[in-house]
């Protein structure tokens, strides 16, 4: 597909949220709060002096690898890739979608873009009308992509799960899928297709399809025709393949061309089939949104200053959204019960997916350390989870 063509679809796809500058192309989402808005707005004024605006040009918003806000830049050409292996893998010479993710989100950008590239059929739906059954457009056997916590929101459901099995296939990652989502979903008949990839990746780049689903493959399914997946010496999984990103904004070295190191763990199995064993880092993901614990306790000391004499924030499993992100914090003696009035504070300063969803207070002789006096998160999780 050609630049001048691709950035007109997405700006008729995004609207206000495709915003130019300096020869860049940037994807914002309109939920973001004043910090992301002005992470946001420190990126995009940095634009390298060897920037001239061909290769990377579209740059499209993720965690990275450290849950910082980062934007890793694509184009025409990344993209193109991904859309054709894409349509390879699953033997279809053009790709009909439903979009019910947003441009912003990379699964939610590339269900357009494959459609695009193809001469295939693309139809956006509002998540909420497809949610409450308001509006759900026909599958007409194309592809529909989701987060795990869409489509457990959708099971149980039967008219739900009749639209789902109108699929050729629905196409499930963004994050962590538990064993229950799986086993309702295949016991519904629906035809998904779990797979692997990231924003920096262009979305999937191993996938299973959907006759392996049902017939029982819990794996992330093989690596897709433009891409290789490998696992690392310390078990961290590598990508290389021409939909890789050609770096963060503004960094302009090339990353496209060799391979990229995740911090995602996992195994291939002796089919090559990939499973994903979680996360070398901390990040937290709940409903496909990356959250950096870190950027979360730091709001969470600045609304409660000494009210609260610490606070750590973690994930625990989540039947909805893969994980809960868990606020728990120390109370000073005497202090007075701030957490109303520190939901209030993160709810105007945060993006939706950071605020925490509990809070658990901790007496000060329970606070977890280790012998080296660093919080221990392992014990903090087990804390979450009973609070």
């Amino acid at each position: 597909m050609e630049r001048a063509r691709l950035i007109a679809g997405l700006r008729e796809l995004a609207g206000e949220a495709l915003v130019e500058r300096d020869g860049a192309c940037f994807l914002l989402n309109p939920g973001w709060g004043e910090r992301e808005r002005a992470q946001w707005a420190a990126l995009a004024a940095r634009c390298p002096a060897d920037w001239d605006g061909r290769r990377g040009w579209l740059c499209v918003p993720t965690g990275g690898s450290s849950g910082a806000m980062k934007f890793a830049r694509h184009d025409e050409l990344t993209l193109g890739a991904a859309a054709a292996g894409f349509a390879a893998h699953f033997g279809v010479a053009r790709v009909d979608a439903l979009g019910v993710l947003p441009p912003w989100h990379v699964s939610g950008l590339l269900a357009w873009v494959r459609c695009a590239s193809t001469g295939g059929s693309y139809r956006a739906a509002r998540w909420k009308d497809v949610e409450t059954g308001a509006a759900r457009p026909a599958g007409a056997s194309g592809f529909v992509s989701l987060v795990p916590t869409q489509l457990a929101r959708l099971l149980g459901d039967a008219e739900a799960e009749a639209w789902l099995r109108g699929f050729g296939a629905v196409l499930l990652g963004g994050g962590p899928v538990w064993p229950e989502l799986l086993v309702r979903a295949r016991a519904a008949g629906v035809p998904a297709a779990l797979g692997y990839g990231s924003t920096e990746t262009a979305a999937m780049v191993t996938a299973q399809r959907p006759a392996e689903f049902l017939a029982g493959d819990d794996t992330a399914g093989r690596s897709l025709p433009h891409a290789n997946v490998a696992v690392a010496d310390d078990g961290r999984l590598t990508v290389a393949g021409a939909s890789l990103f050609r770096g963060y904004w503004p960094d302009t070295r090339e990353e496209n061309g060799r391979a990229w190191r995740t911090d995602d763990l996992g195994v291939i199995d002796p089919l090559g089939r990939l499973r994903v064993l979680g996360r070398a880092d901390a990040l937290i993901i709940t409903g496909g949104e990356k959250v950096n614990p870190d950027e979360v306790e730091e709001a969470l000391r600045l609304a409660a200053g000494a009210a609260w004499l610490d606070v750590a924030v973690t994930g625990v499993p989540h039947s909805q959204w893969g994980e809960e992100v868990v606020a728990l914090f120390v109370p000073a003696p005497g202090g007075r019960d701030l957490e109303a009035e520190v939901r209030a504070r993160l709810d105007e300063g945060l993006a939706v997916a950071k605020r925490p969803k509990r809070y658990v207070a901790v007496p000060v002789d329970q606070w977890p350390v280790n012998a080296s006096g660093k919080r221990d998160r392992a014990v903090l999780r087990d804390l979450a989870r009973a609070g």
